[in-house]
């Protein structure tokens, strides 16, 4: 149709073009294309003729011009498309005729077109130098955007880098990690799968294959087809257009696959001639948002035979519908087509050209045509105010439409229509699932949205129900590995995708808290992990507490002892007259029963939580007790020794070694004692810790030395005692008497050595609470045996053979 200014239109209305050879000796024929029509395609091209005829029939856009089309079929190929550039560029085609010098008849100022990003580049190279625009309504290639390349081209649809980052995540909302992907062996496939698998990785999605294809070679699309067939991956990434997809779904249909979950990318999901494909229910997909488009379903439907027979277009499409003929033909036979009876309707037909219920890529051709009429608009108006416009004689650079595009800014069907600095619109999209209805037929079903303008984490939203694979409601799997639970970390296979790992327990001490922990990571050096390894808990405090069996047991021993110092000394008081009592030095005797019992009691200085007073006063008063203790049998044992020396005639050695002297003794002793321990206390003291490398579980509250030389020294010094005083006992042990002390000293230091002697061992090779209770039990052994040795005899005599107790029976010689 002419017009003053004209728009161009390119569509892939034939399938494949009709090849031809040529003898190079005749000038050769124009393209010509073959196969059957694509309804779809058909009806982007009478989009363009019904948003055309809308304009020219507005009296606010374009008043008083008349747009006109020259519309093109490209055959889905690259050399026809490109022979169609040229065609528009020149402006000379013998269709339209000059008019008057007021128009512009034959100039195109834009091109609508063409649904294939390959075609679309190799047009858009050709309309670069002449500043022509290109406007695609389904050329999403993201490389398309580049305005280096490709300074003219501008499209309705959004870039494929948007979409791909679309398909990824909703891969990743459902938890799909492991999947197979098909693309286009075109520039729409490979670059739209490169963006795909760019945006798959930021979400940690692996790809178990790869396979790319074309209509044209059977061959490749049963390799891609038994690679979907024999693959693990239940989910599918089909990024195709969708004729390349019409020929992988009829090859997928001779052998069906197992059950796959089908992503697709908008270039097929919506194509309602795939839907028939019913082992393809469920698939998910992205998609153009649906449009309305008023009067445009009566344009399509109410063809008039004359409007039919007018095309040679709309005839093969007409004859292709209805299966008639519209040419009366003389030579007709029974076999050939039947003749049309003008009954015909379209509305009875159920084909992509008139399912009107949902415009998604029309309302993107609808949108172009409109921003190229703008971009008109505003270049007219910025050249007259056109009050008489055929008098201005206005004739337009194809460079100020071109500049007008890009900065084209309306809303047409309250559909929002500009271009950003790429040429590209704001990205938008619908999440549509092929669900089974009642009746058994695939329909296509909006579920969700996404949108690239909101911000970043809000863009992609589910809001319904879907259905899966087979007419499934559970969303199906598919990984590679199933996930590590809390607790284990992933180890890699060799090999293989990082999507595909083995999971091994997290080593001793560390934890995981998460699904699919790539490591684990220690715990605080005072937590543990529990037995989940999945969390750390505080380490539990060791000591020896009074609420456990060892700390009960020891406690009672100690007071058992203490207890039974007292009531020893008690009985000694009460028979503190008797012989056997004054014949043993009976001060000593209480002083010694006295320390005894500090020496039992100090046993419980060891027990519960260690602070830094129960520290210092635990080995102080243990060290100076025992000297204590020590230093009264010392002077028992040289009081024996005396007493027998006494008896020697001329012999007054007693004399130098009298009460006051035995008392002086006890308190010098014990003061070296005392004054070792003040200094041990002064210098370095013992002070509580923590100890986390005993045991790694759990933490023992220890008491450390501070200075282990003062230790050391303190047991050093009861030691040297302990065996002095046995030396002197064992000289004593045989001097003549019924009843000799010595004897019982003697097997009381014996039993105090082998204690204390045996400690050092036990005490440096037992861990953690242990080494207390080995100190305590050495304290309880060597008390006990001091009281039972030593006094025990005594107190049987006293109790229960009363008759030994008189001087007589003493004095008695062997």
């Amino acid at each position: 149709m002419d017009g003053e200014y004209i728009i161009g239109g390119v569509f892939s209305i034939h399938y494949k073009e009709l090849t031809k050879t040529d003898n190079y000796t005749t000038v050769p024929e124009p393209p010509t294309c073959t196969g059957s029509i694509n309804s779809r395609e058909l009806r982007f091209s009478r989009a363009v003729m019904f948003a055309i005829e809308e304009i020219n029939n507005n009296t606010e856009l374009l008043p008083g011009i008349t747009l006109g089309y020259e519309i093109y079929d490209s055959c889905a190929s690259v050399p026809v498309a490109m022979h169609v550039a040229f065609q528009l560029s020149n402006g000379q085609d013998p269709v339209f005729q000059l008019g008057d010098n007021c128009s512009q008849f034959g100039v195109v100022m834009g091109v609508i077109g063409e649904s294939g990003s390959t075609p679309s580049i190799s047009m858009s190279r050709i309309f670069g130098p002449f500043n022509i625009p290109l406007v695609s309504h389904f050329a999403t290639c993201a490389c398309l955007s580049d305005k280096q390349q490709y300074p003219t081209f501008f499209r309705t649809i959004p870039s494929d880098h948007y979409q791909a980052d679309a398909m990824a995540k909703l891969v990743k909302h459902f938890g799909w990690t492991w999947i197979g992907a098909v693309h286009s062996d075109s520039d729409y496939g490979r670059n739209g799968m490169a963006s795909f698998l760019e945006a798959a990785s930021r979400e940690g999605i692996c790809v178990e294959y790869i396979e790319s294809f074309f209509r044209t070679d059977p061959h490749k699309i049963r390799i891609v087809a038994d690679a979907i067939r024999r693959s693990t991956s239940i989910v599918v990434v089909a990024f195709t257009a969708a004729g390349d997809m019409k020929f992988l779904l009829a090859e997928l249909n001779l052998h069906l696959p197992p059950p796959r979950q089908w992503i697709g990318s908008e270039g097929w999901v919506t194509d309602t001639q795939l839907m028939r494909y019913s082992f393809c229910a469920g698939a998910i997909g992205v998609a153009i948002q649906q449009s309305v488009i008023p009067g445009f379903r009566d344009f399509l439907l109410d063809l008039s035979p004359s409007e039919v027979g007018a095309s040679s277009v709309l005839t093969e499409f007409w004859e292709d519908a209805f299966n008639c003929s519209l040419t009366k033909s003389e030579t007709a036979t029974s076999a050939e087509k039947k003749q049309c009876d003008g009954t015909e309707d379209l509305k009875t037909l159920k084909i992509p050209y008139t399912d009107t219920s949902k415009f998604r890529i029309t309302n993107m051709v609808y949108k172009a045509v409109y921003a190229i009429a703008h971009a008109i608009h505003n270049a007219v108006y910025q050249e007259t105010n056109f009050t008489t416009f055929c008098k201005q004689q206005i004739r337009l650079d194809l460079n100020q439409v071109f500049t007008e595009l890009k900065k084209v800014n309306f809303t047409q069907n309250d559909y929002h229509v500009s271009f950003d600095a790429n040429g590209d619109p704001v990205a938008t999209y619908e999440i549509v699932n092929w669900q089974k209805s009642e009746s058994g037929i695939i329909e296509l079903v909006t579920v969700g949205y996404y949108d690239a303008s909101l911000p970043k984490g809000q863009e992609f939203r589910i809001n319904r129900n879907l259905t899966w694979v087979d007419g499934e409601t559970q969303v199906p799997v598919s990984v590679c590995s199933e996930s590590c639970p809390p607790g284990t970390r992933k180890v890699l296979q060799k090999g293989k995708p990082i999507c595909c790992y083995d999971c091994t327990h997290c080593p001793e001490g560390e934890i995981s808290n998460m699904t699919d922990s790539p490591d684990c990571f220690p715990c605080p050096r005072e937590f543990w992990p529990n037995a989940g390894k999945d969390a750390c808990f505080l380490k539990p405090l060791e000591f020896i507490s009074f609420d456990e069996l060892l700390g009960i047991i020891l406690a009672a021993l100690s007071v058992t002892g203490a207890c039974l110092s007292i009531i020893t000394a008690v009985v000694f008081f009460h028979h503190r007259t008797t012989p056997i009592v004054r014949a043993n030095n009976s001060e000593l005797s209480f002083l010694l029963l006295f320390s005894l019992t500090l020496c039992f009691l100090c046993a419980l200085t060891f027990i519960g939580a260690p602070s830094e007073w129960s520290c210092m006063l635990r080995h102080t008063t243990f060290g100076i007790t025992f000297v204590l203790c020590i230093s009264c049998v010392l002077g028992k044992t040289i009081v024996v020794l005396m007493a027998f020396k006494a008896t020697l005639p001329g012999n007054n050695r007693m004399k130098w070694f009298g009460p006051p002297q035995q008392r002086m003794t006890v308190v010098s002793v014990t003061f070296i004692q005392v004054l070792i321990c003040t200094v041990w206390l002064v210098l370095n003291p013992p002070f509580p810790v923590k100890n986390l490398t005993t045991y790694k579980e759990k933490i023992i509250l220890e008491c450390m030395l501070g200075s282990a030389v003062g230790f050391w020294a303190v047991l050093g010094y009861i030691g040297l005692l302990a065996v002095f005083c046995f030396l002197l006992a064992v000289l004593a042990r045989n001097l003549p008497d019924n009843f000799n002390e010595a004897k019982l000293i003697t097997f009381s230091m014996l039993i105090f050595c082998a204690v204390w002697i045996t400690f050092i061992p036990a005490y440096i090779s037992s861990p953690g609470k242990f080494t207390v209770a080995v100190e305590i039990f050495a304290i309880l052994a060597s008390s006990f045996g001091l009281i039972l040795c030593i006094f025990a005899p005594k107190c049987f005599i006293i109790l229960f053979q009363p008759q030994k107790n008189t001087k007589k029976h003493l004095m008695n010689k062997y």
